[in-house]
């Protein structure tokens, strides 16, 4: 184990002498040399990771909006198949039941005492929000 040091020191001290500088004598004691350094990896992780995170967060807010847009509609097609049950107009009660950025984004449909409520979630790409469309039917019987 001695031996081993004495040859360190010994490389060592040989480039003292021949006047070697810092980065000679990192070199001389094992270091790597500087154009081996990993300075800046972590930034260029981070730029590199920074578009998938937002993509990601993008998908799940996404499909959180579908799926709230699932609730609206079961909401609105129970209030319409109530209106219809009761006489009233089973389309204007649907869309009264939904909130005001729906007003675009739904059709409201009745067929005999079916209520059928077609709402696209809401999303910054079209195309996406029509493909996660979602629908719902609830149905009425009169209390006569």
């Amino acid at each position: 184990m001695t031996e081993v040091f004495r040859s360190l020191r010994a490389r060592g001290a040989s480039a003292r002498a021949l006047g070697a500088s810092g980065r000679a004598r990192r070199i001389a004691r094992g270091a790597r040399p500087s154009l081996c350094a990993e300075t800046g990896q972590a930034t260029v992780e981070l730029v590199a990771a920074v578009p998938a995170l937002l993509l990601a967060a993008l998908i799940s807010l996404q499909l959180l909006a579908a799926g709230y847009a699932l609730t609206l509609a079961d909401g609105a097609a129970e209030a319409g198949a109530l209106a219809l049950a009761e006489g009233g107009s089973a389309a204007q009660a649907a869309r009264d039941a939904l909130p005001g950025w729906a007003d675009g984004n739904v059709s409201v449909a009745v067929e005999g005492d079916e209520v059928i409520v077609h709402l696209r979630p809401p999303s910054p790409f079209g195309t996406i929000a029509d493909h996660l469309a979602v629908t719902s039917m609830a149905s009425a019987r009169s209390a006569e």
